[in-house]
């Protein structure tokens, strides 16, 4: 007879009570009884990256009732100068300590005598994972961080959820798949666009024929933030902040404030501008559609403008149109609300970003419904619970690293071709431009001593 870990803990633990004469009172809590989780059956996670996007994921986590944070990370103590981010409660405050104290605030806020210290903090993310006791880690720092941090988790045995793009460069992106393969690992990509019900849904109708030949996927990606600023001076590092680690594989640079929180996703070397922060998400939505998750195009063309006198150089102006092996097109743009279109020989569908409303033509395609015979693509919980179940299971979850890693490749080739202007042709298997030596190499980025992949 098998028994459950729950269950053999309960009964070994009534046992040895009842063996050394204690009445058999133990917390129903301590059980998971009365509607809590038992200890036994929770993950235990720790928090690397809280900014804004690292913060909000925290909560995220925060309110899943089998989840216990017990750890955050961030090279940054805690400043107010997150302006661009979100804000919690009307505060732009974030980092580690602030991230803290929302975390404690949140358990103390469950506990009878309203007091909770048991988050710890951490400058350096090897320290964090370290620590046997966690399940789980999020990734939520700037992109140039996410490859190396996402391979270490995986090494240390820890399951990762980590931000969009998956990496900032296309070798890290394989590499981090190798690790999660090898050690064995989950990893949800944070591109929780395409856990939505609507874009599945979508994507359905377009994998079942629905539209007809898929000929046609536009890509719309408007640029909202100013980012001509011009040079900016050299400022002192604000107190609180481990710079150099914050820069860790980059080029070093002199410290300026618009370098570091929110604006590093303007700088190519750190970020990839919108192409990766919402094509991470457009992008990989056209990929489920077109049935391609595991591949990618075999020919990219781009041009395009950005700013060349200041710290910013990611691009704002761009049109690009990249070929697939199967025929079908995708073009991208600026000049259109943000979201993509699938275009068919018998129809189209719009799937608005963020939110997922859909528009179609015929508008009776939104009434359409999926037969249990044809492709389902399955129901998400929430891309957050989604990674919770995943590690449970230990099946896929809807973003894993192979997924995550191929929309990354998209986006980050698309930069490369607005950069050399040139036509590139691409080997979804080998990974390699095939007619361009020099693009060749712009794959892999040079990482700073001693940092490497």
């Amino acid at each position: 007879m098998k028994i459950s870990r729950r269950k053999f803990l309960q009964k070994t633990s009534l046992a040895a009570a009842g063996a050394i004469g204690f009445p058999y009172i133990i917390p129903s809590s301590a059980l998971g009884l009365d509607g809590t989780v038992a200890p036994s059956n929770r993950i235990v996670m720790g928090c690397i990256g809280a900014g804004g996007q690292g913060t909000w994921n925290m909560l995220a986590f925060l309110e899943q009732p089998d989840v216990q944070v017990v750890a955050i990370c961030d090279v940054n103590e805690g400043s107010d100068d997150y302006d661009m981010l979100y804000q919690f409660a009307g505060s732009t405050t974030a980092g580690r300590n602030p991230a803290r104290r929302r975390a404690e605030q949140y358990y103390a806020q469950q506990k009878a005598d309203g007091t909770y210290k048991g988050c710890d903090g951490y400058n350096d993310f090897r320290e964090l994972l370290a620590r046997a006791d966690i399940d789980a880690v999020t990734v939520c720092t700037p992109d140039h961080w996410h490859g190396l941090v996402s391979i270490a988790a995986a090494k240390a045995g820890k399951d990762i959820y980590c931000e969009k793009p998956l990496v900032n460069s296309i070798p890290e992106g394989r590499a981090v798949c190798e690790a999660v393969k090898r050690y064995k690992r989950v990893l949800q990509t944070g591109s929780h666009e395409r856990s939505g019900s609507s874009v599945r849904f979508a994507c359905e109708l377009v994998r079942n024929g629905r539209l007809g030949k898929l000929h046609t996927i536009r890509i719309n990606m408007p640029v909202d933030n100013q980012i001509a600023i011009g040079p900016q001076p050299p400022m002192p590092v604000p107190a609180g902040l481990d710079y150099d680690l914050w820069l860790g594989p980059t080029t070093w640079y002199p410290y300026t404030r618009r370098r570091g929180h929110f604006y590093w996703r303007y700088i190519l070397e750190c970020g990839g501008g919108e192409m990766t922060d919402r094509g991470a998400h457009i992008i990989d939505i056209a990929q489920l559609g077109n049935d391609t998750d595991d591949s990618g195009p075999v020919k990219i063309s781009a041009r395009g403008s950005a700013p060349r006198n200041g710290l910013f150089d990611t691009y704002d102006k761009y049109t690009f149109e990249c070929e697939y092996a199967n025929g079908v097109r995708m073009l991208g743009g600026i000049d259109q609300p943000r979201g993509l279109k699938f275009e068919g020989t018998d129809g189209w569908i719009f799937i608005h970003i963020h939110g997922g409303r859909l528009e179609a033509e015929p508008a009776s395609l939104l009434q359409e419904i999926i037969r249990p015979e044809e492709i389902h693509l399955g129901r998400s919980p929430g891309h957050h619970r989604n990674f919770l179940e995943a590690i449970k299971t230990r099946n896929l979850p809807m973003a894993p690293a192979e997924v995550g890693h191929r929309t990354a490749t998209i986006c980050h080739l698309l930069n490369i071709a607005l950069q050399t202007e040139r036509t590139l042709q691409w080997d979804p298997v080998t990974e390699h431009v095939i007619n361009d030596e020099e693009m060749d190499r712009m794959v892999a980025r040079p990482m700073r001593s001693p940092w490497r992949i």
